[in-house]
């Protein structure tokens, strides 16, 4: 939306990003449940494909601000509610945890 809105101010029209036939879509309830009948998924929301996004793009140590951007969310929420899944995650603790400490 941000990318949209800024577009609208410098004087491009996008149109809508939903449409048929160029006509506003209002509603994707009825459009995303058939895709999801398609593809044979049960109890999927929107929500749900963009926490998989955002966990499958963690788990592929894509950065921060990259993944974020892509996302539409902050480096901060990305990094607190998805951290975890990147493979990075607690690296350097468990290779500290196992060694000498250094001699000052």
């Amino acid at each position: 939306m941000p990318h949209l809105k800024r577009a609208r101010k410098r004087g491009t029209d996008l149109g809508y990003v939903l449409h048929r036939n160029g006509e506003r879509i209002l509603d994707i309830k009825k459009g995303f449940a058939a895709a999801c009948d398609r593809a044979g998924l049960k109890d999927v929301t929107p929500h749900t494909l963009k926490h998989t996004a955002a966990t499958w793009l963690m788990q592929r140590g894509t950065g921060l601000w990259e993944a974020a951007g892509f996302l539409a969310m902050s480096e901060k929420m990305l990094r607190e509610v998805y951290g975890h899944h990147s493979p990075d995650f607690q690296k350097e603790a468990a290779a500290n945890i196992g060694s000498k400490p250094k001699r000052a």
